[in-house]
């Protein structure tokens, strides 16, 4: 059935199976993967469908989430591919990031760590980089900005306390929760992760801002220093 999608066109196939109007008829819920990916490729190549080069993409990249981290340079080796729909690709995939972070115009509350993991963890889960973020919050715990701090693995020299307090300072922050995700998926807090927290905790206390916790995120798990007791 792949290999048949794969050289049909997308003219060839009934009106009622044409992704996009599948689409305008029943809704964006009821299209597959592939065909909702192939609406943002809008063409195939030269004997490939738009469904079929999607389907293509989909097996290549091992689903949605292989998609998501694969580079530019790695989406335009697939043959009907390119920079341009590349770069296509990855800006709908941040889209859909920011989309999932976003609070539709009210502050979101963080009542537990578990909040903030759930908040972060669409960006971060599939990072192929360590990315620290810092969650700034007012003085009833709604977020005020969420703020990528640092990129690297996380040590004492790389995330210092003046770099989290002055953008905390900026948006008049009483509080903040740092994160930090980490590639392989395995969310166990190292000695590192420890040592840090613990700095900022004690800078924290000197500027008036206090760090609530810091979370580790993995592949759909998350570790919080605190609940851990380890902070």
């Amino acid at each position: 059935m792949s290999d048949v999608r794969y050289s049909v066109t997308i003219k060839e196939l009934p009106v009622d199976e044409r992704p996009r109007e599948r689409l305008t008829k029943y809704g964006a819920e009821v299209l597959s993967n592939a065909e909702l990916l192939a609406i943002i490729l809008r063409v195939g190549a030269a004997g490939y469908s738009a469904i079929g080069l999607a389907e293509h993409m989909l097996s290549r990249f091992g689903g949605l989430r292989g998609i998501a981290t694969a580079t530019i340079e790695e989406m335009s080796e697939v043959k009907g591919l390119g920079p341009a729909k590349a770069a296509q690709i990855q800006a709908m995939v941040e889209l859909g990031k920011r989309l999932a972070a976003a609070t539709g115009g009210i502050r979101q509350v963080i009542h537990s760590p578990q909040d903030a993991a759930e908040m972060l963890m669409p960006e971060l889960r599939d990072c192929p980089q360590e990315h620290f973020k810092a969650v700034f919050l007012n003085t009833r715990h709604e977020v005020i900005r969420t703020r990528t701090i640092t990129l690297g693995s996380l040590n004492a020299s790389i995330i210092t306390p003046v770099e989290l307090f002055k953008h905390a300072i900026s948006y008049n922050s009483c509080a903040v929760i740092v994160a930090h995700n980490h590639p392989s998926g395995d969310p166990t807090p190292s000695q590192d992760d420890i040592n840090v927290t613990k700095r900022l905790i004690q800078a924290g206390r000197y500027v008036g801002v206090e760090v609530l916790d810091h979370l580790v995120i993995g592949d759909g798990r998350w570790v919080s220093l605190k609940e851990r007791g380890l902070v």
